[in-house]
């Protein structure tokens, strides 16, 4: 499978850009969170790449950073959600977006991307809700920290953060024993890691 390529970009058609390696183009579909950040044409690119294998075809896609193929391919395993849809999910939201917007299940800033209604989106929220900390361990802290402190599920934000930063469940969970109810995200990992680096 391929994993990634570096080129010479030759074109730029969003989604699609055109690479060529050694003289075979390769036909790349990207979000446009990595589109807006290519070189111009005629410099060299390289690419983080998922390959899909189909009946129909071989399909390319191509990400600036490992976290967003990471992302990509996460979306991939929600029911329901093929490689357009992820794209689309990734050219309208920032993966630290996308990882913000779980963190609180805010639907709403979901249905605002083309292609995605209620349904898919809180199936969206459900799915990755302990997915994609785990996929993007070191996001955790830049989402969560996001989030404010009157989240009604703060409790459960600042438990992923430390099982994503590697802590078994029934250490972040005796750790978090004596926070106080109304304890911000960003604070709150703050006390629980003081409190495990103690134990």
């Amino acid at each position: 499978m391929i994993g990634r390529i570096t080129g010479t970009l030759l074109e730029k058609n969003p989604p699609q850009i055109l690479v060529d390696v050694h003289g075979v183009g390769y036909e790349i579909d990207v979000p446009m969170s990595t589109f807006y950040n290519l070189p111009a044409t005629g410099t060299t690119v390289s690419l983080h790449i998922h390959h899909v294998v189909r009946e129909d075809g071989h399909f390319l896609f191509g990400f600036a950073t490992d976290e967003e193929r990471a992302t990509f391919r996460q979306l991939l395993k929600v029911s329901g959600i093929g490689a357009r849809m992820a794209l689309a999910v990734l050219s309208g939201l920032s993966v630290n977006d996308l990882a913000q917007a779980v963190a609180l299940q805010e639907a709403g800033r979901l249905v605002k991307i083309p292609g995605i209604g209620k349904k898919t989106a809180e199936r969206l929220l459900l799915e990755l809700r302990d997915k994609l900390g785990k996929a993007l361990p070191n996001m955790a802290g830049v989402r969560l920290a996001a989030a404010p402190g009157t989240a009604p599920d703060a409790r459960s934000d600042i438990l992923n953060a430390l099982l994503a930063l590697g802590y078994n469940e029934r250490e972040a969970l005796s750790a978090m024993k004596g926070l106080a109810e109304e304890v911000g995200v960003s604070d709150g990992i703050r006390q629980a890691l003081k409190a495990l680096s103690k134990g």
